[in-house]
Formats: structure tokens, sequence, C-alpha cells
């Protein structure tokens, strides 16, 4: 179970051991792993909410693992900033202890009544199978397809929702979106007006999701088990409300930075300068586009404050864009039902979208929902850049329904720009806005303004930050001189983990790897789907 669609109940036990199975990478700067520790949890409450208390489970367990016993090892953990991040993480551990001390019973129960279901299922066939009881072969397999239907129908015994494969259902899926994105959008509304405080409308979110880190576990970590997690939450809880935290040595000392020799550093975030060839490319700040169809609409989020070049060398080729798999021109897409046969006042908990695409070590990567119409309102957008050399980039923010997640705005950040490189300013009031709109972030996009259609050495690392905490993520790259775009994402492996460990310094260097990434698209996990809505803003 990995949150990629129903699955049979099961037990704590069994659920705890998938938790414990994520690849923690100490190498991952510290901000990549405490935004993923807060992305979790609104994984989980939409999880929940939408009935997948097994899913919930699985992410409250696995943030709890991530905070106590993975963090405070890390080689930027000591810093007096991550020192009072850490802090505030292990609040959040403790207030979630009585969720997973509710959820744990109703886990049990259902799982214990599924075991039963099993075994009466399987007397049943045996009683069945009996030469001498050929009278009674009727009832039984009758009796067998009773508890079949009942596997479905009741919520404590199976998931009772509606498996949907991405490629015939793109009407339904916008419609879906549609729907939900305003319900939320109503209840954050409806949460500011009632004036609830900041950390009660947060507690009340229902929000997007990263994704589910289903990759090897690192044999470091193997030693690892819940007594010593069950023991560490416990000292948090006494540190916490002041008291005196039991000695514990941890099993994995901190790493060394001397072991790992010098690292790729990921572009940190300036001060603030003026960038007044920028700013003139901008929409009104006033207003929010709809990509979809260009129109102007009242923005949902409150405004924001106001938000160096290298190529390769001479001799140095832009590494080779991998080929697509050709489709057979007698291949037609299928056609999805009309928006008129679709079922009004949609619900999340009724449909699960099966995984559209895998890794290339087999874990299932869940459908991405594009607007068609976002990239040619981006590059509106990123225009006077264009003609004036520059890159321009976006950040793709969405949401997770039933299982699927659905881009549904395009943020431009406060940014500088050069010829080769572009890089956002101001994070940490980004990552505000992106909180404050209960939204994820699932990827970024970006112009070549001269060049080809390719990601660069720059674009490997970068995306890299975004694709450890979380797989599906993409990278859409736009080179608007060549009429040219694409989707893409690293392979893993050998993409991730050759990024990850490269040492090479210097924005642009070649990799020995020759598939490092990837099209997402066509194929791939990311679909477009006419109809989605997608608004723009600058935060």
């Amino acid at each position: 179970m990995a949150g990629y669609g129903p699955a049979p109940p099961m037990s704590v036990e069994q659920i705890v051991q998938q938790a414990e199975n994520f690849e923690y990478n100490p190498l991952v700067p510290f901000k990549h792993w405490s935004r993923s520790a807060g992305t979790l949890l609104k994984e989980a409450e939409i999880y929940e909410n939408e009935g997948n208390e097994q899913q919930a489970y699985l992410l409250l367990f696995r943030h709890a693992r991530l905070i106590l016993d993975k963090l405070p090892t890390h080689l930027e953990a000591g810093s007096a900033r991550n020192e009072i991040v850490l802090q505030h993480l292990r609040k959040d551990v403790l207030r979630n202890f009585p969720k997973l001390e509710a959820l744990k019973p109703r886990i049990n129960k259902r799982h214990d009544r599924y075991q039963r279901l099993l075994k009466e299922r399987a007397q049943a066939k045996a009683v069945s199978s009996q030469p001498s009881a050929a009278a009674r072969r009727g009832s039984a397999e009758a009796a067998n397809e009773r508890h079949h239907t009942n596997f479905l129908s009741d919520p404590a015994l199976g998931s009772g929702v509606e498996a949907l494969a991405a490629g015939d259902n793109r009407d339904l899926a916008v419609q879906l979106a549609h729907d939900e994105i305003r319900r939320r959008a109503g209840a954050r509304k409806a949460a500011r007006q009632a004036s609830l405080s900041e950390g009660e409308e947060q507690e009340g979110r229902t929000a997007g999701l990263w994704a589910d880190w289903e990759d090897n576990l690192s044999k470091n970590d193997q030693g690892l088990d819940r007594e010593r997690l069950s023991k560490q939450m416990h000292n948090v809880g006494l540190q916490v409300n002041g008291s005196k935290a039991e000695t514990y040595q941890y099993a994995n000392s901190r790493v060394s930075s001397e072991d790992h020799g010098t690292h790729f550093q990921y572009p940190s975030i300036p001060h603030q300068r003026a960038h007044a060839q920028w700013k003139s490319s901008l929409p009104p700040p006033d207003a929010a586009l709809d990509i979809t169809s260009g129109s102007q609409v009242q923005p949902p989020p409150p405004l924001r404050p106001p938000k160096q070049s290298d190529s390769y060398a001479d001799n140095q080729y832009p590494p080779r864009r991998p080929g697509k798999e050709e489709i057979p021109r007698t291949q037609t897409p299928p056609q999805a039902q009309p928006m008129s046969s679709a079922p009004h006042d949609l619900k999340p908990t009724t449909y699960t979208f099966k995984p559209a695409a895998y890794l290339e070590n087999g874990t299932p990567l869940r459908t991405i929902w594009l607007p068609p119409g976002l990239r040619h309102r981006f590059l509106s957008v990123a225009l006077p850049n264009t003609r004036a050399n520059l890159e321009t980039c976006g950040i793709l923010c969405g949401t997770l329904i039933s299982n699927a997640l659905f881009i549904s705005k395009l943020v431009i950040p406060e940014q500088e720009s050069t010829s080769d490189t572009c890089e956002m300013l101001n994070e940490s009031d980004f990552f505000d806005y992106v909180d404050g709109e209960d939204l994820m972030v699932l990827g970024w996009i970006h112009t070549h303004p001269t060049q080809t259609c390719f990601m660069s050495s720059r674009d490997l690392h970068t995306h890299c930050g975004y694709q450890v905490m979380m797989p599906e993520s993409v990278a859409i790259v736009c080179a608007p001189s060549k009429g040219d775009w694409g989707v893409f994402r690293l392979t893993d492996p050998p993409g991730m983990k050759s990024i990850l460990n490269c040492t090479q310094s210097g924005l642009f260097h070649p990799h020995a790897e020759s598939n490092i990434y990837t099209d997402a698209l066509r194929p791939g996990h990311v679909y477009e789907a006419k109809g989605l809505r997608c608004l723009g803003t600058d935060a």
C-alpha cells in the first residue's frame, strides 16, 4: 500500500513496516526535509478525509520517524535556525499522537474483520469442492458472492471506491477537480470570515500531497526499530514540556561532511535586490489570470510583498535530449465521455485514479493533470524576458484529489535571471503563500530563450530538489525560439542517485549517465485535460 489505489485492510504492524521503508539522504538540504515533513501532514489529512485511514496512519508515523529519528542527525540540524525549526516539528509530532492512537484500534478492527471474511470464504470454498456436497455447492457459491459484495461495499472491509484509468476519464477528472477545488476554497473563505486564528485554520485544512517515498531503505538505517522511535517520542514529550529527557544514544551518529567531500550546493536565495527589467514583465499584481480562458478573475491570495551568466564551454555541447517512444499513427487516444454525461456533485471518496506510470525501480507514479493552456500563458508572461534573452521560471502548484495530482495554479515568484539561469528569491514568502492557500508544489516551468529544449546540468540539480520530495514532480522546459517544449523527470535509477552524489563544481558540467532524465508526457504520468482551469499569480 502506497496510497496509489484501493488496498486490502492491513494491520497496524504491517502499516508501520511500510512507513519505515523510505530512503533518507543526509546530503539533501535540511530545508527540503522540513518542507517534506509539512507536506506529509497535509497528505495524511487529505487521505483521512477521503476515508483512507491506512494511508493517513502510514504518513503520520513516517512523519514522526523523519522528525524524531532522522532530522536530528542531519549535518545542518545544529544551526540556530534549524534547531528552532526542529523544535516546532517535534510539537507537530506530539499533536498527532492522539490521532495515531485513535486510528490504531479502527485499523486493527477492520483488518481482523477482513481476515475473518477470508477464512469464511476459504471454508465455504472447501465445502463446495467436496464431491458429497454437490447439493450444497450452489448455496456455498451464493454465499461467496455475498461475501465479495460485502467486501466491496462495507467501508470496514474494503475501500468501496472505483479505480479509474486517467486516459479514459479526462472529463470526469476535470469536473472532479473543479468541484473539489471550489469546495475547498469555500471552506477556506468561511474559516477566514469566522475569524479563526491561523493555527486553528491550519488544523482544519484539507490540502495537497507530495508523495509517498517507497524507495529501498538504505543499509545504514536497517537497524532502527519501532521501540527506539517510541522512546524518542517519549523523550520529545518531556523536552517540549520542559522536563529532563532520558539520555539516548543514536545508533547512527551524525554524518560528517568529511565523509562525503564537496557536494553540489543547491542554489541559495540571496537578499532581495532591484530587478526593474523583470518586474516590468509581470502582470498587474491585483489580477489573477485564468490560463485556460485568459479572462481576469478575482485573485484568492492576499497581495504579497514585491519580489549570473555562464554557458557551456566552446568545446562542450548540451546533453542529447532523450528520445520518446513512437506512438503508432493508427492509435487514437481514447474518447472521453462528454461533460454532460459525468455525474454531478462528484465526491473524491468515490473514485481513485490508478498509477499512470512507474519509475525505473518499479515505484508507481500518480497521475499529474496539466492544463493545456498553462504553457501558452506562461510564455506570454515571460515574453519581455525572452526578448531580452533572459530566462523566466514559474512554480507549478496544485493539490491532491482522488489519488491524482492537479496543477491548479502557476505562481511567478520573485526571481533574478540571466541568459542561462533563473533563480527564485525570497523563498520564505513563496512558501508562506503556498501554505496559506493549501497548495503543494508539483514542479516548475522555465524558458530557454535561445537554446533548445533539454535539461541542462543546472536544471538537473535544481529539479532534484523537487523530485527528492515527490517522485511525481516535473520540470517543464519551453524553448520559444525553437517552437518546442517538454515535460521531464529524473530517472530513478540512475538519474536521481547520480545527481544526489554529484560532487562536480560549477554551474554547468557533464554527467556520465546518458539516460539521466526522461519524458514524463507521451508516454508518462502527465496528462493534459482540456477544460482544466489554472490561475496565475505572483507571490
